[in-house]
């Protein structure tokens, strides 16, 4: 069995920074089978900075049967408590998850030994990403190359598309590994009172540029049916967060809105069986776990082009949409509105059966064997 040492800044049951903290509790429920087993070594927060709750900090603590996670506190993460961690678990391969922390990126990095260290990107070096805050990054990232980072390690990517973002990052050179993400599957929920003239829609969704509300928003003003659109997710970004109440005052009557904050992973499958399409147009995602898991239970998506989920009208699974004009979210959202329950069905089914042709478990298993189980 090979143990597996993944550090990461958050990780359940902190939920509040998205993505990955969900790809890598998905790894250690759904990857495993007595071939690893995984220690993870995280922060005691969430994103916010609030203090998890039913946990023990600073010692080991169990997970599930193969998995134990060490929750960091603040006055307590050295550089010594984390190599001294790393040194005593045996780990066979460290698992970095980022690329922009200090601690819980460069850190294990640069300090500790181990055969084999694994940079995860996930979804970092996407350009939408390394658009925000562009400068800081392309310095941080020439500082990289210039410590010849990029050459002592292997990275992993969630995708072929990822894969080009590494090697256009680091040169042809870097060596990666392709390995997808495990996602959570939600029940069929199907949408039989869907109203003619009608729509409810929902996000789920971290409350950040990236993300894309306020152009749902700016959207929705030109809409002509009675659409309620509730968004659910932290704020991350409290300026863009105002800029998104600001829009809201100014919509027309027949557009409600509301903001229902954070809500629990455990909770999402139920909050989604209140809406007919999920909407999230993101400027990037990596992956996009909340997009996958709408499709899973037959939500319709509107989306952008930038994730890994394209071709969704083709397949009546929802919209593709350009994130620089206003005018095709406006046309697909009404789009969804005008459909009565009978001709949205089709819709609810296409997103279910789309979702179930993304995804191989059994490939997905390979992808990460040839990632974990390598012979060094």
């Amino acid at each position: 069995m090979k143990t597996i040492f993944i550090t990461i800044d958050w990780f359940h049951p902190a939920y509040k920074a998205g993505g990955p903290v969900q790809s890598i509790a998905n790894l250690t429920e759904q990857y495993g089978d007595g071939q690893v087993k995984y220690k993870i070594f995280c922060s005691n927060t969430d994103l916010d900075g609030s203090i998890n709750s039913g946990v023990l900090f600073d010692t080991w603590c169990n997970y599930n049967e193969h998995t134990t996670v060490w929750y960091a506190s603040k006055n307590k993460r050295s550089v010594e408590i984390l190599k001294r961690e790393i040194k005593n678990s045996n780990a066979d391969i460290l698992f970095v998850i980022g690329i922009y922390s200090w601690y819980f990126n460069l850190v294990p990095l640069l300090f500790c030994k181990v055969a084999v260290k694994i940079i995860s990107v996930r979804g970092m070096l996407h350009p939408g990403a390394l658009s925000q805050k562009s400068f800081k990054k392309k310095l941080y990232l020439a500082l990289w190359k210039m410590a010849g980072l990029h050459r002592r390690y292997d990275f992993h990517a969630t995708d072929a598309r990822e894969q080009q973002f590494i090697l256009q990052a680091f040169g042809e050179q870097a060596r990666v590994f392709i390995a997808g993400n495990f996602p959570r599957v939600f029940n069929f929920q199907q949408a039989a009172q869907k109203e003619t003239g009608k729509l409810r829609l929902v996000s789920v969704a971290l409350i950040s540029p990236m993300k894309n509300i306020l152009l749902v928003l700016e959207a929705l003003h030109f809409c002509t049916a009675e659409i309620s659109y509730d968004i659910y997710g932290p704020i991350k970004d409290g300026f863009y967060w105002q800029l998104c109440r600001d829009k809201i005052k100014m919509l027309p009557a027949n557009i409600t809105v509301c903001h229902h904050g954070d809500v629990l992973p455990s909770k999402i499958e139920a909050v989604l069986n209140n809406y007919e399409v999920f909407i999230l147009p993101s400027k990037s995602e990596n992956f996009g776990h909340a997009i996958y898991e709408a499709l899973s239970a037959g939500k319709p998506v509107i989306t952008s082009n930038h994730t890994p989920f394209n071709n969704l009208q083709s397949n009546h699974a929802g919209e593709n949409i350009s994130t620089k004009n206003i005018s095709e979210i406006t046309t697909a959202i009404n789009f969804f509105a005008a459909m009565s329950a009978a001709e949205f069905k089709s819709w609810n089914e296409g997103a279910k059966s789309y979702a179930s042709r993304q995804v191989d478990f059994n490939e997905l298993k390979v992808q990460n064997d040839n990632m974990f189980l390598q012979k060094f």
